[in-house]
């Protein structure tokens, strides 16, 4: 039998939350044992964020009436014992819809006015704002008062067709998928351009978004939605009607938005919805059966997706049944077999990519607590060995010996001059590195393409200016990357330099691989052609327009570019700061060596003591080392944990 994506939703969300305690009390761990310096303190609290923070977004695209928004109250809502999304005939949803939840804010709905496009802002810089929205307070528990507002997200206005244009929805080439104009010459364009309900659902508090799209017009007018939103989405679902199939408008929103490259992330899934109206009493249920098939076989020749990607569904159905706990109807709805995918296919990618990602900074924390543990190992060993030599030595000898590791100490401080230098110059060239990919290079970077944009009339020569940008985007990437080698080369050297000069353990941190973000940079580029093809050469005449397309691209790039400033700071934090700690760790060598020396010409009898207690630490480091080895097989779910304190859903700690 299988089990509904809320179920599986659910499980996803306790193993993070399992996860994310676990990080917690290894970094409480690290600290009681003097193991958790400045950059495995960052890593640990990225990765703990990533787990609780970690957000799974599900877009649902599709043209007009073909029961988004039903599947949404089926799949999400159906425990309220009705509709919640608007679901009737025409045309319901008219903008975009984010369903998610942020314990910052009071539950209730955000609406931001259409005419907001008529502003110098995109569409992200609103959404990270509360100016301009429209706030609705709401009741988490009322399902009545909930379905009411939302009903908010269907309503229009009627505005002059000249203003229509200016908002990006009427357009002189769009021929027969132009809005009608009645007889004022006024058309009907959404009230709203954005709707963000926060609600605390069960599923919402753990992290999934749902992102309900309108149709055709309204993603086409909207650059930022497909340039980001529905990029971030983890999985897509495309819904078709099983009366209609795959008509001209689905098959344009398809190779449009959703056909293209895609993050490795990301799921394509099409649901073949309202099976239902295929349920005739007048047929076998053999020929209702061969009926579905052959829409799912043709939609799926025709979007070119594996068969299996093409699930029948009746939304309706499905969330009847459920209300009514019909449980006949509901294996008929096929609803559970589109849930076991949705769920199979997203949240064990997901989790797999949240391991990887957890694997990966536990390796680089356990090899940099290991090199601590050793080097402190060897400091051991080599101050038993000086205190056994000074068996039978009279304090002059002593006293002398003292003087000796004083030099040694002041040498060493002097030496810790070139660490100096080293870091002045790593630092340097990460500001000039962070000024290629940061804010003012990129307004530099995308101002042939925003001049080109901006320039009057048909704008012939867009694609050219457009791939030249992107080239010149993708070779900035190139030569930080260039940069990146050879600061990586000047930091082996380094390393070595003063591992042999000073027994230090130092390893450089692997170096970041920008190729990905290049590859993206490529994949934004041939995402969104289609805005500067023929198709849109009329829309691309109007200045609102291109602004939105402009702002869109430069926060998708800005997006790109700060993730790889990301990886680039994590790898100098990771640098200095195993210089800072081995540099402390010997300094703290040293003084710990003055202080045996003084011990013992003090009081001779304190030799073996202090030998005794040299012995012990050194039994404790290797006891710790074992430790820190153990937890981070817990961690990756490798081996149970018998001493850490239980956390809520984790089954291993439990059951230890």
């Amino acid at each position: 039998m299988s089990v509904p994506f809320s179920q599986q939703f659910e499980q996803h969300g306790a193993w993070r939350r399992s996860l994310a305690h676990r990080l917690r009390w290894l970094a409480s761990w690290l600290g009681d044992n003097d193991l958790l310096d400045d950059a495995v303190a960052e890593r640990l609290r990225d990765a703990e964020s990533l787990m609780r923070d970690s957000r799974v977004m599900v877009a649902f695209v599709a043209e007009f009436s073909r029961g988004k928004s039903e599947l949404i109250n089926a799949l999400f809502f159906a425990d309220y014992g009705r509709r919640i999304m608007p679901a009737s005939a025409g045309r319901t949803t008219m903008c975009p819809v984010e369903l998610r939840h942020d314990a910052g804010q009071a539950p209730g709905l955000r609406l931001l006015p259409i005419d907001t496009r008529l502003v110098p802002r995109s569409l992200q810089q609103w959404r990270e704002s509360s100016e301009g929205w429209t706030g609705i307070a709401l009741s988490p528990d009322d399902g009545e008062q909930l379905a009411a507002a939302m009903q908010k997200v269907a309503e229009v206005d009627r505005v002059p067709l000249e203003r229509a244009k200016a908002l990006g929805f009427w357009r002189d080439d769009a021929g027969e998928d132009a809005l009608p104009v009645d007889a004022h010459r006024h058309v009907e364009v959404p009230r709203w351009r954005h709707a963000v309900l926060n609600l605390p659902h069960p599923l919402l508090e753990q992290g999934l978004v749902i992102l309900d799209t309108p149709g055709l017009n309204a993603i086409g007018a909207e650059p930022e939605l497909t340039m980001s939103l529905l990029p971030q989405a983890h999985a897509v679902l495309f819904i078709l009607g099983a009366d209609t199939g795959v008509t001209r408008s689905d098959l344009a929103i398809w190779r449009e938005h959703l056909g293209g490259a895609a993050p490795a992330v990301a799921s394509r899934i099409v649901a073949l919805n309202k099976i239902d109206t295929l349920w005739d009493s007048l047929s076998a249920p053999g020929q209702i059966e061969a009926q579905i098939e052959r829409q799912c076989a043709l939609s799926a020749d025709m979007l070119g997706v594996p068969r299996r990607r093409v699930l029948p569904v009746s939304a309706q159905k499905g969330l009847q049944a459920r209300i009514a706990g019909d449980a006949p109807l509901l294996q008929a709805s096929r609803l559970p077999a589109l849930e076991a995918l949705l769920g199979q296919g997203l949240l064990a990618e997901r989790e797999a990519i949240l391991r990887r990602a957890v694997e990966g900074g536990l390796d680089a924390l356990r090899a940099e607590a290991q090199r601590i543990l050793r080097l402190r190992q060897r400091e051991l060993t080599e101050q038993g060995m000086e205190l056994e030599g000074l068996r039978g030595k009279n304090t002059a000898t002593l006293r002398h010996m003292m003087r000796r590791v004083e030099q040694e100490q002041s040498e060493f401080e002097a030496g810790a001059e070139r660490v100096s230098a080293l870091r002045a110059v790593l630092g340097k060239r990460m500001r000039e590195m962070q000024a290629v990919l940061g804010p003012t290079a990129l307004r530099s970077d995308m101002a042939q393409f925003a001049q080109a944009l901006g320039r009057p009339g048909i704008k012939l020569q867009l694609a050219q200016v457009y791939a030249r940008t992107f080239d010149g985007l993708r070779t900035n990437l190139g030569d930080v990357q260039a940069t990146m080698a050879e600061l990586q080369a000047m930091l082996h050297a380094a390393f070595r330099q003063l591992n042999a000069e000073h027994g230090f353990a130092l390893q450089a941190p692997a170096e970041p691989d920008l190729s990905k973000y290049i590859a993206e940079m490529s994949s934004i580029e041939q995402s969104h052609l289609h805005y500067l093809g023929m198709g849109n050469i009329l829309r691309l005449v109007q200045s609102e327009f291109c602004e939105r397309l402009a702002q869109a691209l430069s926060s998708r790039v800005r997006t790109v570019r700060d993730a790889a400033l990301g990886e680039i700071e994590d790898w100098r934090r990771s640098a200095f700061s195993q210089m800072d700690r081995q540099m402390n760790e010997r300094r703290a060598t040293y003084a710990r060596r003055v202080e045996s020396m003084a011990r013992v010409r003090d009081a001779a009898s304190s030799l073996d003591e202090r030998l005794a207690e040299l012995a012990g630490q050194g039994a404790q480091l290797r006891a710790l080392e074992q430790r820190l080895r153990d937890l981070c097989e817990v961690l990756v779910g490798r081996k149970p944990e018998p001493g850490a304190p239980p956390a809520a859903g984790d089954t291993q700690l439990r059951a230890a």
